[in-house]
C-alpha cells in the first residue's frame, strides 16, 4: 500500500468518528455531465434487493422509482447488480427481478452477492456461471465470484482470471471489475472504517491483497474495482471511493433509506472515466454531492 493514501467514504456515524463535520453532508457542489464528451455510459448498484428482512417485488422501491433515469440516457448501455439482489432465491423473486431488468431494456449483469446463491443451482439454471468476462468498447469487463471460497479467488475461477488478463490486458484500455463483497477491506488496513453489510463466508486468510491486487497493479491500464456489500443499515457506510497508483475502488449499496444510492459510470471518448452517485432518498438526486469529494488524507 502507498504511504499516502486518499479514500473517500459517506457515513454519519464514521464522519463523527474522524472529525468530519456532518453540518455540511451532502453539501459537495454538483458539477454537470459532459454528455458531448461521453463514449457510454453504465451503472453499478449494490444491495438491490434493499432493506434487510423485507421482500419487495422486485428491486429496493426507491430504486425502482429511478428507473427512468436510466431509461432516459441513452448513453447508458448496460447496468451491473453488484449482489444481494434478492433476500431469498425463490422462482418468484428472481421472476420479479427479471420483469425490472426487461422494464429498464438494457442488458443487466449480476455479480452474486451471498444471499442470491444460497440456491446456487437455481441461480445457474438461470444465469449461468457466476464468473464471466466480456469486452464493450474495448474496455474489459469482468465479474467474479468471491462466494465460492470463502472471499478467495481461488481455483478454476483464478485460472480463468489470470488468462483474461493475459489474453486482454494489452490490447483494451480500461478493466471494469465487479463483485459483491467489499475485497479491499481488512480489519488492520484504513478500510476497517468502512462498515460493511456482513461478513459472512469470509476466512482467514483470503488472497486479495497477496495474490489479486498485485496482478491489477502491475498492468498498464487504469483498472477499476465495483462492489455492493454496503448500505443496508443506516449507521453503516453507504458508498466509498479510493484511488491510487493504476486502481479504483468503488462501493455502492441501499437498503438502509437514508443515503440509498447508484451510481453512473461515464467512459469518456479518451477513455477517462467519471462517475455520478445518485441519491434515491428525496427528489433531489445530487443530495449527495460527488463521489469524489469525501476525501481524507493519511
Amino acid at each position: 500500500m502507498p504511504h499516502k493514501i486518499r479514500f473517500f467514504i459517506l457515513s454519519i456515524t464514521l464522519s463523527i468518528s474522524l472529525g468530519i463535520s456532518t453540518s455540511s453532508y451532502g453539501q459537495s457542489k454538483s458539477s454537470e455531465n459532459d454528455k458531448s464528451n461521453t463514449e457510454y455510459s453504465f451503472f453499478i448498484a449494490g444491495h438491490t434487493y434493499g432493506k434487510p428482512f423485507v421482500v419487495n417485488d422486485g428491486v429496493h422501491p426507491p430504486f425502482k422509482a429511478k428507473f427512468d433515469l436510466i431509461k432516459n440516457d441513452s448513453l447508458v448501455e448496460f447496468g451491473v447488480f453488484t449482489g444481494d439482489i434478492v433476500w431469498t432465491g425463490t422462482k418468484k423473486n428472481w421472476n420479479e427481478i427479471d420483469a425490472d431488468i426487461a422494464d429498464l431494456g438494457i442488458p443487466v449483469y449480476f455479480a452474486a452477492g451471498n444471499h442470491d446463491v444460497i440456491n446456487r443451482p437455481l441461480f445457474e439454471s438461470r444465469y449461468g456461471k457466476t464468473y464471466k468476462s466480456f469486452i464493450h468498447n474495448n474496455d474489459l469487463v469482468i465479474i467474479l465470484d468471491p462466494n465460492i471460497d470463502g472471499w478467495n479467488i481461488s481455483g478454476d475461477q483464478l485460472i480463468f482470471l489470470k488468462n483474461q488478463l493475459s489474453q486482454h490486458a494489452n490490447k483494451v484500455d480500461n478493466i471494469f471489475v465487479f463483485f459483491h463483497q467489499v475485497l479491499w477491506w481488512d480489519s488492520k488496513n484504513i478500510f476497517r472504517k468502512i462498515v460493511l453489510n456482513s461478513h459472512q463466508g469470509r476466512s482467514k486468510p483470503f488472497n486479495f491483497w497477496s495474490e489479486i491486487e498485485p496482478m491489477f497493479n502491475a498492468l498498464p491500464n487504469e483498472v477499476y474495482m465495483f462492489a455492493g456489500d454496503v448500505g443496508a443499515h443506516p449507521k453503516g457506510s453507504e458508498f466509498m471511493y479510493h484511488h491510487y497508483d493504476n486502481i479504483t475502488f468503488v462501493a455502492s449499496g441501499m437498503g438502509g433509506e437514508q443515503r440509498d444510492n447508484f451510481i453512473f459510470i461515464d467512459v469518456k471518448k479518451d477513455k477517462s472515466v467519471e462517475f455520478r452517485l445518485i441519491a434515491l432518498n428525496g427528489d433531489d438526486i445530487n443530495a449527495l454531492g460527488k463521489l469524489e469529494d469525501y476525501v481524507l488524507d493519511k
